[in-house]
């Protein structure tokens, strides 16, 4: 199991599309050549803290079951990053998701 945070709005687009294709905030798969994700909660709560803390727009914390994903998922540590993250290498079909979850900080 990884994690990605989203916009709640985003993942409704999402759900109505059959997949989700946002890569991090205000930047898309194509843009970013991948989705960033988490390897587990606490490393989803460390991007929370980072990269979301002035967002004020309701987020989800997407459960990805990485089987059903049909695309590569590359464990990569990010220039000047200490830890490896997961990158999703394609879209994230809806049905790879097992949970959305309310995400406050």
């Amino acid at each position: 199991m990884i994690f990605h945070l989203a916009l709640a709005a985003d993942w409704d687009a999402a759900v109505t599309a059959g997949e989700y294709r946002v890569s991090t905030l205000g930047r898309t798969l194509e843009q970013e050549g991948y989705i960033h994700a988490s390897a587990d909660l606490a490393q989803a709560r460390g991007v929370a803290a980072r990269y979301y803390r002035d967002v004020t727009q309701p987020l989800v914390l997407l459960e990805i079951d990485e089987d059903r994903l049909g695309c590569p998922v590359r464990r990569e540590v990010p220039e000047g990053a200490d830890e490896a993250f997961p990158h999703i290498y394609g879209p994230i079909p809806v049905a790879a998701v097992t949970a959305v979850t309310p995400f406050s900080r």
